[in-house]
């Protein structure tokens, strides 16, 4: 079978499942598309963020008063931490045939995973305790929705990750499943991406000003 050029970023199968590689490509753009929709979503919520952080604050609490710096920079770490051992997956994905090495860096990843959105509930829990909650100033509602919104993506990324182990466990390396696991390496990494601008804008410059 004569291999198409690719035609989109992301993992290229084409040396070790020729057929797996020209069947990604329409599907792969697609999702492209799906994560550029998405990623509109989170610009909107920036922006709404940037107004409500300077103008929303109430005479409430400020960024400064309830951010906890150090937690935000663990979260930061694990989710850069589960980016690269899903970067792992990814290369198990196309060079290791037993399926053990993918497995057990899909799992490490979602242990990563688990432990963010667990310290982010804790931050919120904290926050909440202290009366830094949403309906206390549009500045405190933009941050829990975008910060949340992320966390529920993160979360969703975890439940199609077991899922696909399942799948993995049930069906084997078969091409829809591998298919689904490109899409949600491209999922995760855009999640990285979108947390690395929270942590940059919205708690480094918070707690700057």
């Amino acid at each position: 079978m004569k291999r198409e050029p690719l035609l989109h970023p992301g993992l290229n199968l084409g040396s070790t499942d020729e057929y797996a590689h020209n069947e990604a490509e329409p599907v792969i753009f697609g999702f492209w598309v799906f994560l550029m929709a998405d990623l509109v979503l989170f610009a909107i919520l920036f922006a709404t963020y940037a107004s409500m952080s300077v103008q929303g604050q109430a005479d409430g609490p400020t960024p400064t008063d309830v951010f906890d710096l150090p937690s935000a920079f663990i979260e930061t770490m694990l989710l850069l931490a589960s980016s690269i051992t899903f970067g792992m997956a990814s290369l198990a994905l196309k060079y290791k045939a037993d399926g053990l090495h993918l497995v057990f860096w899909l799992g490490l990843t979602f242990c990563l995973g688990a432990g963010f959105v667990g310290m982010e509930v804790r931050d919120f829990w904290v926050m909440t305790q202290e009366g830094a909650v949403p309906q206390r100033s549009g500045f405190l509602s933009a941050f829990f929705l975008l910060v949340a919104t992320h966390g529920i993506h993160v979360t969703a990324g975890l439940f199609w990750m077991i899922v696909l182990l399942v799948q993995l466990r049930v069906l084997g390396r078969t091409t829809a499943v591998k298919l689904r696991l490109m899409r949600l390496a491209l999922f995760w990494h855009m999640l990285d991406i979108v947390w690395v601008c929270i942590f940059t804008f919205v708690y480094l410059f918070g707690v700057a000003q």
